[in-house]
């Protein structure tokens, strides 16, 4: 439909030209350049893009629709998932049914990865993949956005300041998403606004309230119910993302403001996609299929869910307990959850981890970490 061209992904028919397109772009190749020969590319930067450009069009020639693309994506994303994390798990797969449309409504930590996640275990469960909603301010170059356009991201218009334009851009989000689910097609969105840097997982009710906006002829309960809202809870032992996310904290705790430097988002993207992540779990709840009267109660289940089914590691724990001023919450005897080695093993990257990050930013650190915990006791 032409009123969501701003915003929707690529379609089958589009996928051959923006991928020539791509593979002709002097940036894209030269980051795939300096990725793949990080020291030849300082010295043959020249015959590296010719190159790496000459072999990736050669195997983008038989990439037609985006379900071919991300075929020929997903051993690459296997390979990346297996180098950078221990284990990865997942939950509640089995309350889901595979000839229906869900709008997932996630926790969120990682610019890519959470998504990525999210697809790794539907696709491999036989699911179709998810339209996945990504904030505008990502997309700062024609690469970054032809390229996440093209594995069925749609944008979301973050940079706008203009009440009445934030509005329309709200109106056309919330009719996109709705015809989404109407035609079959799965959406993943985050719970709120950005990601929770301090670890603080909290649905924002106008999220929710943003979902129903271009359907208020009808009762917000069926909405809901039609939407097909399922709350998924991701879990990184670690965080690749740990420091940055410290400096900011402390940072806007200290100024009160934080501006970005030119590439944050982008080494945020790398870091987080090459960096360790040690145990991962992905938990889908249950689809909400019940009467809920307003925006707050469904916030406050997607909560009850996510927060629930939240797993808790060993970096959590001991975050906890070196938290300055923790409140008082009875943990029980945590460590008889894990066996002896892992406890040795993750006690001394904490203490490892913990050591790099400067002083004055180790408490934003260890919160990062220690949030989870109190979270969960809130829930019970």
């Amino acid at each position: 439909m032409a009123e969501f061209d701003a915003i929707r992904p690529y379609n089958d028919d589009e996928v051959p030209a923006v991928m020539q397109r791509l593979l002709r772009d002097p940036e894209l190749l030269q980051m795939f350049a300096r990725y793949r020969f990080p020291s030849l590319s300082r010295w043959l930067m020249g015959p590296l893009v010719a190159l790496i450009g000459g072999r990736l069009r050669r195997q983008a020639r038989n990439i037609h629709t985006v379900s071919e693309l991300q075929q020929r994506l997903e051993p690459y994303l296997d390979r990346l998932i297996e180098s950078s994390t221990l284990e990865v798990t997942y939950s509640g797969l089995e309350h889901l049914d595979k000839d229906r449309p869900y709008l997932f409504l996630a926790n969120h930590r990682d610019i890519v990865m959470d998504p990525a996640f999210v697809n790794y275990a539907l696709y491999h469960a036989g699911h179709p993949t998810p339209r996945i909603a990504i904030g505008d301010n990502l997309l700062q170059r024609p690469f970054v956005s032809d390229l996440m356009r093209l594995n069925k991201s749609f944008i979301v218009h973050r940079s706008l300041t203009g009440r009445r334009e934030k509005l329309a851009a709200y109106q056309t989000l919330s009719a996109y998403i709705c015809h989404s689910i109407a035609s079959g097609e799965s959406v993943w969105i985050a719970q709120a606004e950005g990601r929770a840097k301090d670890g603080k997982d909290e649905t924002d009710s106008a999220i929710i309230k943003m979902f129903c906006m271009s359907r208020k002829d009808e009762s917000f309960p069926d909405v809901i119910r039609s939407l097909g809202i399922v709350p998924v809870s991701i879990a990184y032992e670690w965080d690749p993302c740990d420091l940055m996310k410290a400096r900011e904290l402390e940072q806007r705790e200290r100024t009160g403001g934080y501006v970005k430097q030119p590439g944050e988002d982008d080494r945020s993207i790398a870091q987080g996609l090459t960096g360790y992540k040690g145990r991962v779990h992905v938990a889908f709840g249950e689809p909400l299929q019940a009467e809920y009267a307003d925006a707050k109660l469904v916030a406050r289940e997607c909560d009850r869910q996510i927060l629930g089914s939240y797993r808790l590691y060993v970096s959590n724990y001991l975050a906890f307990e070196r938290l300055p001023d923790a409140p008082q919450i009875e943990l029980g005897d945590w460590r008889a959850q894990f066996d002896a080695v892992t406890l040795k093993v993750e006690q001394e990257r904490f203490e490892q981890r913990l050591a790099t990050c400067p002083v004055e930013q180790q408490p934003f650190w260890l919160l990062q970490y220690a949030n989870p915990v109190i979270s969960r006791a809130q829930v019970g």
